[in-house]
């Protein structure tokens, strides 16, 4: 074998497809484009969700709900769960930072008690909201409240 003997394998190489060069080049008429018309020409491009004439989608189902942009949402926490997250994790102090280190909230979360729920465990809470029962079971069981923002 030679530089001079060698060839594409058979098969391999196949004729550039000449549009638009007459009926005998068999890519003649309409080019491959189907038919004449709009999508046919250059720059076509079709409008996102049209259904060919149909009413679309958007506007045949009905709108429905409100999504208030100034919902605050919470990670929520209950009386109940906060005795065992602190025996499990060896929380001193029920605030964001510790809950974020051990894994239990992402770092944008605010976190809210609700008085769901006993709490044995003398802990100081720094939290963004709590409901009026759990701060008072908060501070009677000896632990006191801040609210951060």
């Amino acid at each position: 074998m030679k530089l001079h003997n060698l060839r594409p394998a058979k098969g391999a190489v196949h004729k550039e497809k000449r549009i638009g060069r007459g009926e005998a080049s068999g890519h003649g008429g309409t080019s491959t484009k189907g038919n004449k018309g709009q999508q046919a020409r250059t720059g076509y491009k079709r409008k996102m969700a049209h259904e060919g004439g149909q009413m679309p989608i958007q506007r045949r189902i009905p709108k429905r709900g409100f999504k208030n942009p100034n919902r605050i949402e919470y990670k929520v926490f209950n009386l109940g769960q906060i005795d065992q997250l602190v025996e499990k994790y060896d929380i001193k102090e029920f605030s964001p930072e510790n809950l974020y280190t051990n894994g239990l909230i992402s770092q944008t979360d605010r976190v809210k008690i609700l008085g769901n729920g006993e709490l044995k465990a003398k802990i100081p809470f720094k939290v963004n909201a709590l409901s009026g029962k759990a701060k008072e079971a908060i501070e009677s069981a000896g632990g006191s409240v801040e609210i951060v923002k």
